[in-house]
């Protein structure tokens, strides 16, 4: 029997915020030891009333709008009830009756083509706390440093078919929130509940449901998915389990999924109204003036370098990181020239960092110090091979990049009177290639440069050289 597989998935974004959602301890980046960044309200203590972060709500909105969602005008808090280790307060403030986004849609492409994907909603929550299991003591710690960080849950309607257009979905979900500045969606700030159920092909009733837990690895979400499709198809063929709605976890050492609990209903959490919070009415003008403030999406991007004259790999490798394409940005806007700008953040700024072991993402150069040393190039203060070398002092060292050249002696090529000192020095010591050059072997002139350029430490402007030397052999 052929079978179709049914998934659905619930995917929490940390918001990158300064502050956490409901108090004023620093966010998701602020922390440093366990249990530094919380205050008595994070930590759920009786008395400690709740202020929403309106930026955490327009960063929601936001959100919506990327994934072409209708943002709801009233907007409620609610209380989520269930005892957990990681939850201080026996609670979670989340919105169970009135979301903050509703009926959104995301485009999907794989190799099978492009399919829609429907959103049921986006709402907003705080998120819980982190418990670190210590073997070796038999003991679990609790860390409140993440409780109350702002998240957003987007929950999607069961339309994925198959884990490619899982792994689709989440990359354009990670693409779009890093370029907008919605969210890092690094370090365990993007996790994602994988529900799944496998129907007999033609069928339209859900098999039964299994929720995977917390998993926020793209291969181990591949994976976990891969691993539930033939468990549900081995039970249903071959009568290996009895499947019940449950929720598991992917354990990534034994390549396989384990039960946790029974899923949980509604009911179970007891939802109702905060008290403590006031409903947020989200009128068309903050709409707009949200939408306003928005920066393009990465595909958006991607079509301005390529009518502005850039190949298609470069722009794709400058979209990946938001920074880069504002690095690039500000040379354009200060007069370089887009295509040069381009190589010297990919093919030179890159050359550096692979030199170092990193990539385009770890590249911090102010756009300030980067025009000076392409300008001192473009000037003829320096030569290409000294602005490289300038630059690598500048990505490794943070120098300042006019006082280095000069210190360094790279200014040296428009020094005529040096150069050709050089050139007399080394054709004094090389009588034999002089001699090759004058009977017709040209090689000699190229082993000649070379000489040359060592004296001068590779700082030498090339055109100036070779016409000093030309014009000594020729006497």
């Amino acid at each position: 029997m052929k079978y179709e597989v049914v998934i659905g998935l619930e995917t929490h974004v940390e918001l990158d915020t300064k502050s956490k959602i409901f108090c004023s301890c620093g966010g998701h980046s602020e922390h440093v030891e366990p249990n530094d960044c919380v205050c008595p309200a994070c930590c759920g203590m009786p008395g400690m009333l709740p202020v929403t972060n309106k930026k955490a709500v327009e960063k929601a909105i936001m959100a919506g709008l990327m994934l072409n969602c209708k943002i709801n005008e009233y907007v409620t808090f609610d209380k989520k009830s269930y005892y957990y280790p990681d939850l201080p307060g026996a609670y979670q403030i989340t919105q169970w009756f009135h979301p903050i986004c509703v009926e959104g849609s995301v485009e999907v492409t794989t190799k099978d083509g492009t399919r829609t994907i429907g959103i049921k909603q986006i709402h907003m929550e705080e998120d819980a706390g982190k418990l670190v299991h210590d073997e070796w003591s038999d003991t679990t710690l609790v860390d409140y440093n993440r409780t109350s960080v702002p998240l957003i849950e987007i929950v999607t309607k069961p339309d994925f078919r198959s884990s490619a257009e899982v792994l689709a979905y989440l990359e354009t979900l990670k693409a779009n929130f890093r370029f907008a500045g919605i969210s890092e969606c690094e370090e365990g700030a993007m996790r994602c509940d994988v529900n799944i159920s496998v129907r007999p092909q033609g069928s339209t009733e859900l098999g039964v449901r299994t929720e995977i837990k917390n998993m926020s690895s793209f291969a181990a979400i591949e994976k976990a998915i891969e691993f539930e499709i033939a468990r549900h198809i081995d039970a249903n063929e071959r009568q290996t389990e009895v499947l019940v709605q449950g929720t598991r976890r992917w354990d990534d050492d034994k390549k396989r999924t384990f039960p946790m609990r029974n899923k949980e209903t509604a009911a179970d959490y007891r939802y109702f109204p905060d008290p403590n919070l006031m409903p947020i009415i989200i009128d068309e003008k903050w709409v707009e003036s949200v939408r306003a403030s928005m920066y393009m999406t990465p595909q958006e991007k991607k079509q301005e370098y390529l009518e502005k004259g850039l190949l298609e790999s470069e722009a794709d490798t400058l979209i990946v990181e938001r920074k880069v394409c504002d690095l690039l940005d500000k040379l354009v806007e200060n007069g370089i020239d887009l295509k040069e700008g381009a190589t010297w953040i990919l093919t030179d700024c890159m050359s550096v960092l692979r030199r170092l072991g990193k990539t385009l993402a770890d590249l911090k150069i102010s756009a300030e110090k980067l025009i000076t040393i392409i300008n001192l190039v473009k000037e003829n203060t320096v030569n290409r091979s000294a602005g490289k070398k300038i630059l690598s002092a500048v990505i490794e060292k943070d120098v300042d990049p006019i006082a280095y050249y000069k210190e360094q002696g790279l200014d040296s090529q428009g020094d005529t009177g040096l150069i050709e000192q050089i050139v007399r020095k080394v054709i004094d010591n090389n009588p034999n290639a002089v001699k090759d050059y004058k009977e017709g072997k040209t090689k000699a002139v190229g082993f000649l440069f070379g000489m040359i350029m060592r004296e001068l430490r590779g700082n030498g402007d090339p055109q100036v050289i070779n016409q000093i030397l030309t014009k000594y052999l020729n006497q």
